[in-house]
């Protein structure tokens, strides 16, 4: 009979935190291959054999045939004159970024089920690791239904020489969910672990996530539609100003007002810019709420965050999307949606106290 011992959320929340790293990990490289235009280099998926990458001068020479089929190909990188060392690179991007998938499956399946089978995780939390689970499988279905989208019959037959940028955000938005989640737990676990009650989320705290959300799903669509590029040049003509205006011109509202929100690179580049501010004094509130709260060092952390995410997000407008500023404003994304959560968790947790009007 196997000596199990008894829970230890301390070793399962240390293990969520290695997993919220590798996702952060995940979409610092995501957005590497995003903005070097590396996402439709493979089209095809093949979970095992495709960990490895073309190994003879004939696999690689085969995969390149393969990608020339595809639009992007055909309407943009073949007239710019791609070789195939230039093929070389947008595919390492996209296999590493596949492969880091792969990793993050194994480093989430195999603890997993160790510390299933040892009775190491705590009552309550088997369905919320579950969950989790789905939801790392839902991001690489995602991910494929976003390459097909830009390689499939319908690209095909569109010319699309992309992949949606719905797609993109529903891959994207999948991947800050799961993290969300990820931080989540980890927090309520080290909370089990000194015999505090879990944190609830209610009111405030959903809100502000509520509006973090929104500006993260306008970033994603904002990388999707290349609408960063949009703003035109100079420093103030581009920000806080728009090709020399307020309001951008161009913007075209011909196809009903959805397509218009979602899908036009002036509105969309618009929309993302100044709803940022919503979102700093959303933030702005939460830090008071947390200071009010004994949590100053969330509260430093959170304003640390997101004002370097808006300063890299006005140096990127400025720098015309230089490809390492961006990657960095895509990164802090990430690291604000790990800040929010951690104060929305505090806010949350202090709810639950005795002696609260919500316990």
């Amino acid at each position: 009979m196997a000596n199990y011992g008894p829970a230890r959320p301390r070793a399962v929340a240390r293990w969520l935190y290695v997993m919220a790293a590798l996702v952060v990990t995940m979409v610092l490289v995501g957005g590497i291959t995003r903005l070097t235009e590396s996402g439709l280099s493979i089209t095809e998926w093949k979970p095992v054999t495709g960990a490895l990458p073309p190994l003879s001068d004939a696999a690689w020479q085969a995969e390149f045939d393969t990608y020339r089929q595809i639009p992007e190909y055909i309407e943009v990188n073949g007239p710019a004159g791609m070789a195939l060392a230039d093929y070389k690179f947008i595919y390492f991007w996209e296999w590493f970024h596949r492969l880091l998938g792969r990793i993050i499956g194994l480093a989430f399946v195999v603890p997993l089920v160790w510390f299933w089978a040892r009775r190491a995780i705590p009552v309550g939390y088997k369905h919320r690791l579950l969950a989790l689970l789905a939801l790392g499988g839902l991001q690489g279905v995602f991910g494929w239904l976003m390459v097909q989208s830009g390689t499939g019959a319908e690209a095909q037959a569109l010319g699309r020489t992309d992949v949606s940028h719905y797609w993109l955000s529903i891959h994207l938005m999948t991947a800050f969910f799961t993290l969300g989640g990820l931080v989540w737990t980890a927090l309520d676990l080290g909370n089990f672990a000194q015999g505090q009650p879990r944190a609830s989320l209610r009111g405030f705290p959903i809100a502000v996530l509520a509006v973090l959300g929104l500006q993260l799903l306008y970033g994603a669509w904002m990388a999707g539609l290349n609408a960063g590029v949009v703003a035109g040049g100079g420093w103030l003509d581009s920000w806080p100003l728009m090709q020399g205006s307020f309001f951008p011109e161009g913007a075209d509202w011909s196809q009903g007002l959805w397509h218009a929100i979602s899908a036009d690179v002036f509105l969309v580049h618009f929309i993302h810019r100044w709803w940022a501010f919503a979102l700093v004094a959303a933030l702005v509130m939460m830090g008071r709420r947390l200071r009010a709260s004994a949590q100053r060092p969330v509260s430093i952390v959170l304003h640390t965050v997101f004002g370097i995410q808006i300063l890299l997000g006005i140096a990127t407008v400025w720098s015309h999307v230089f490809i390492w500023i961006a990657v960095l404003h895509q990164l802090f994304g990430a690291l604000l949606v790990m800040a929010t959560v951690w104060g929305a968790h505090c806010l949350g947790y202090r709810d639950r106290m005795p002696g609260s009007a919500l316990r």
